[in-house]
């Protein structure tokens, strides 16, 4: 009999909800969004990663559809494993992460001397990297 691989992925994730963050009256996180790497905006609403932000987590989520603009509450993993996209430079099995573009995250720089003020924004625990595609991610 083989052995199942281990699906990390489903235990006990951390879920909560957001108001999405929006340009020119307009949502920036569409359905095409789901599965990338979020950040947390003004007001504590959600936007994608881009390159540098602290990667809240992952969009798991949209209630409505991508006409209802402003009515949108998104679904983000905070907590927990999860897979997200990777970008160079590509994140290291141990070390945390930051975001990038496209809501990917890549792997979080050497901090010279003390963190900065409000401290350091890499978040995670990398647990396995997928080559250049994806890695997974304690996020605590």
């Amino acid at each position: 009999m083989a052995i199942r691989p281990q699906r990390l992925e489903t235990i006990a994730p951390v879920i909560a909800s957001f108001s999405i963050s929006q340009t020119a009256s307009v949502d920036d996180l569409k359905d095409a969004d789901i599965g990338k790497a979020v950040t947390i905006s003004a007001n504590t609403t959600v936007s994608p990663c881009a390159d540098g932000d602290q990667a809240l987590g992952k969009l798991i989520a949209l209630t409505l559809t991508d006409a209802d603009d402003g009515e949108r509450v998104a679904s983000v993993q905070i907590g927990g494993i999860c897979r997200l996209a990777t970008a160079t430079p590509f994140p290291v099995v141990g070390n945390r992460i930051l975001g990038a573009a496209g809501g990917a995250v890549k792997q979080a720089p050497a901090l010279v001397g003390n963190d900065p003020a409000g401290g350091n924004i890499a978040r995670g625990t990398v647990l396995e990297v997928n080559g250049t595609t994806d890695c997974l991610v304690l996020l605590g």
